[in-house]
């Protein structure tokens, strides 16, 4: 079967000159928000505050780019915000507890334990036939449960790794190290889907499960393969937040799955599946961070907040279904 490529996929949405046409429109968008932004802040245009807004654009970003797979295939992860929250705190829990093997693996358990978590999702889905959103939304219930039992509902105790302090918060030659992490994952993720059978899979997987099955891919595999990871980008976008926040707390990653659905839905990922590029859904992540960024220096309350989120996501999604309809 010869499966479509991401540049086939987007054909469509290309502009005259070969720039993905959401690129273009979030570019110009970003600029409007930082000129608006800048009439009553002029501090916004700073080079300081706009690596800052890059530097959690980067954490959105590595997010962005696992929830960007799954929505790829037609599906969705609404297990995002405990992925984050529990990979936070056994990595703070372990790198805390004064035993220096359980410090030393504080990072690898916590990437562990988001693939072991987007392995189940993708069991659920592929072998059960559960709906991903009903599947991921119990995973994410269970992962509550879990983790408020751990700390009975304290915050809970530790610190959070010195690696993941530098790469969050630090800078190399003035560039944040979460962006040079971030472009690296990004590379990886862009080779991976452009330039590989498993990515080629994806894609047609999204525009056409039947017709890949009947191909004889193994498409069980594939699923569970994007789901997990999926979960290992949601923790490593989780310890990311632990290094830059400096602590774990409850709640830790509720605020995000909204912003990252944003983002890539934003970046012209089709929500039903099949299509999208990743250049859309890196500014995409770049678009919502200085958005949340603007609407906070102007002191929207973060549940007005998400219900912008919310509209953006409905909005895109009649676009895509016009566009669909015949």
């Amino acid at each position: 079967m010869s499966a479509p490529s991401s540049s086939t996929a987007d054909s469509g949405r290309k502009a005259s000159w070969g720039v993905d046409r959401s690129v273009v429109i979030l570019l110009i968008a970003s600029i409007v928000v930082l000129a608006g932004a800048a009439l009553e802040s002029p501090g916004v245009l700073s080079v300081n505050y706009l690596l800052q807004q890059l530097q959690i654009a980067s954490i959105v970003g590595i997010l962005a780019t696992g929830a960007m797979l799954v929505i790829l295939l037609g599906q969705i992860d609404l297990s995002v915000p405990l992925t984050i929250t529990g990979t936070a705190i056994l990595a703070t829990s372990l790198a805390g507890s004064g035993n220096p093997t359980l410090a030393f693996i504080a990072i690898p358990a916590g990437l562990a334990g988001g693939l072991l978590i987007g392995a189940v999702n993708g069991l659920g889905v592929a072998i059960f036939r559960i709906p991903a959103m009903v599947w991921t939304l119990a995973v994410n219930a269970m992962l509550l449960g879990i983790t408020v039992f751990y700390t009975s509902g304290a915050k809970p105790a530790g610190a959070p790794p010195p690696l993941m302090v530098f790469l969050a918060r630090e800078r190399t030659l003035g560039i944040p190290n979460a962006f040079l992490l971030w472009l690296v994952v990004g590379a990886l993720v862009l080779f991976m889907l452009r330039r590989t059978v498993f990515g080629n899979y994806i894609y047609a997987l999204g525009q056409s499960p039947r017709a890949l099955f009947l191909a004889g891919a193994p498409v069980e595999r594939i699923i569970v393969g994007v789901f997990a990871l999926a979960g290992l980008l949601s923790s490593l976008g989780g310890l990311l937040l632990v290094g830059y926040a400096n602590q774990a707390y409850q709640g830790m990653g509720d605020s995000y799955l909204m912003p990252v659905i944003a983002a890539v839905v934003l970046g012209g990922t089709s929500i039903f599946g099949g299509s999208g590029n990743y250049s859309g859904t890196f500014m995409g992540a770049i678009f919502i961070t200085l958005l949340a960024s603007v609407l906070s220096l102007m002191q929207v309350p973060d549940a007005l907040r998400q219900m912008v989120f919310g509209a953006i996501i409905l909005a895109m999604l009649l676009i895509d279904r016009a566009r669909r309809a015949p």
